[in-house]
């Protein structure tokens, strides 16, 4: 396993341990199965986004806290993180600020691809600014495209998705995620 899965290993083993939680308790506040979970604690599997963005649900944390680096080194790198099926590479460029309610993530999207994504929890909203290439963004059922500088704002507490409309180049783009009041 890669440097970042054992990462994502030891830091949800560490919320799941801080919060006195069974597997069985993570597993019914993620929505995540225990055996996947287990894996993931161990370092076994690697988390989908979808998956990652389950567990930030269940335990009530911003995504971009898997993504923090966890030293000067790391945080000087330009590694992304590119979990299991990564056509998707996620680079947090503001972590999430309790203060805001808010965090800034940079996504790169490999030409061709299609991620959709769950709903996020209520009250959640994004705007997505493309910097560079072609995309679209499914909003209400509808792919809304986006060109370079292009914005797009959508409540992201129902289904919603990215596509890359080229063939040939990655989409670079990022995400301005607010969350709701009450938020930590």
């Amino acid at each position: 396993m890669t440097d970042m899965a054992n990462r994502l290993a030891g830091g949800i083993k560490a919320l799941r341990r801080q919060r006195g939680w069974s597997l069985d308790r993570a597993a019914g506040e993620t929505g995540v199965s225990k055996a996947m979970l287990g894996q993931i604690e161990r370092a076994e599997s690697s988390p989908t986004l979808n998956t990652l963005w389950k567990i930030a649900r269940g335990y009530e944390i911003p995504f971009s806290e898997f993504l923090v680096p966890l030293t000067e080194e790391d945080a000087e790198s330009d590694s992304a993180l590119a979990p299991a099926g990564a056509d998707l590479k996620v680079r947090p460029l503001v972590p999430y600020d309790g203060a805001m309610r808010a965090e800034l993530l940079e996504l790169t999207l490999d030409p061709g691809s299609v991620r959709e994504s769950e709903a996020h929890e209520a009250g959640v909203v994004e705007h997505v600014i493309l910097v560079r290439g072609r995309m679209s963004v499914l909003d209400e059922g509808a792919w809304r495209p986006l060109t370079a500088g292009g914005v797009h704002r959508f409540a992201a507490d129902r289904p919603h998705g990215y596509r890359n409309d080229s063939g040939t180049e990655s989409a670079v783009f990022h995400n301005l995620i607010f969350y709701p009041q009450g938020r930590k």
